[in-house]
């Protein structure tokens, strides 16, 4: 079964709940793991569960542009479908347009706009990275063909290059990709309200939105090419199993050129990110909708169906407190170097007990 019945790709839900559980806990318990076991893969693992200070890459700088790339994924369903339904594009630019603000909200309260002090707030976000890259990436596929898509890739990443490299930073000149020499920097230090993330930058500031937009797009261009009837389900997950390898080959090139970094969100970043999201989707496209194994899947599909939910709820509530006051009694009979691994499951369990009931009873946080 290639799709769900409203049109979702399973792998796409699939792949989404994966992704998200790794801020829902599942950091949490690989790095209990490691601290009781001490295993040398383990400990491999948890690195990669940092982000990098700078340049560089690890597996938890994926986090983000994979939702953002999935994102893109789903515009050759929902937004060709309304199309289909003959629902007028300005009623579909009003829409995606109002889930952009939406999700600057959310992304504003996540990061506490109830402290009510202006200065104090920070008004960049994932989430609201997240709605405008995905409200500009739209505008574009609702208005070109897939071939325009792509200059439009090529167009955006080039001239992001040559915004970062080329234009020149008052005491410092051009191509200076520090935090305090970066073009991105000095425009959030002028232009941004309230408090940047790193103080004198913030990775979701002004100009990342430009190459962001650019993932949304890889997203809306590997969704065109599942949704076309060009070839099989099985040359199309290994024609994009070979797509992510030379993504990936080419973006370690770029490196040598211009760093991948994901506080800049460099045209290297965007490529590489792209690479690594492709290779994950075609493997869960193989799994679950050609091989048709998609038992297993169900436990992140229900992630996946409500990710923006446990990403809010994560920041407004603290799951020890209920995973405490259930299975406290219980925690205190384990081992002492086992209690902080099975309290890290144990708030998983309580998070994905929730999602199951809103999934049960088909509640959905829809942006």
């Amino acid at each position: 079964m290639e799709k769900s019945g409203d049109n979702r790709l399973v792998s796409l839900d699939a792949l989404r709940g994966f992704d998200m559980l790794w801020i829902a806990g599942g950091e949490t318990m690989i790095r209990s793991l490691k601290d009781y076991t001490g295993w040398d893969w383990l400990v491999w693992c948890s690195t990669q569960l940092d982000h990098v200070e700078w340049n560089g890459f690890h597996f938890y700088d994926l986090i983000f542009p994979l939702f953002l790339f999935l994102s893109g994924v789903t515009m050759p369903y929902s937004l060709t479908r309304q199309l289909e339904k003959g629902i007028p594009k300005s009623d579909i630019y009003k829409k995606v347009i109002k889930r952009a603000l939406l999700l600057v909200l959310f992304g504003v309260i996540y990061n506490g706009l109830w402290d009510w002090h202006i200065s104090q707030i920070r008004f960049a976000s994932v989430l609201g990275q997240i709605g405008i890259a995905y409200l500009f990436g739209a505008l574009i596929f609702l208005n070109t063909n897939w071939k325009q898509q792509i200059y439009w890739v090529v167009g955006i990443l080039l001239g992001y290059w040559a915004i970062q490299v080329l234009i020149p930073v008052p005491g410092y000149g051009a191509g200076v990709l520090t935090k305090e020499g970066s073009i991105n920097g000095f425009i959030d230090r002028l232009f941004m309200p309230g408090q940047l993330y790193l103080g004198i930058h913030d990775p979701e500031g002004w100009l990342v939105k430009i190459s962001a937009t650019a993932t949304a797009l890889l997203g809306a261009l590997t969704g065109t090419f599942i949704k076309s009837e060009m070839l099989d389900k099985k040359k199309k997950a290994l024609f994009l199993f070979g797509a992510s390898i030379a993504l990936l080959l080419f973006s370690l090139l770029y490196d040598l050129v211009l760093p991948i970094n994901k506080n800049l969100w460099t045209s290297s970043f965007v490529i590489h990110t792209a690479g690594w999201s492709i290779l994950l989707l075609s493997i869960f496209y193989f799994i679950i909708d050609v091989m048709n194994f998609k038992g297993w899947s169900f436990f992140f599909v229900v992630i996946g169906m409500n990710s923006i939910t446990i990403y809010m709820l994560r920041s407004l509530v603290d799951f020890n407190g209920p995973m405490q006051h259930i299975f406290g009694g219980l925690i205190a009979f384990a081992n002492t170097g086992l209690q902080p691994i099975i309290a890290a499951c144990l708030v998983v369990f309580i998070e994905w007990v929730l999602l199951y009931f809103f999934y049960n009873k088909k509640i959905f946080l829809k942006v």
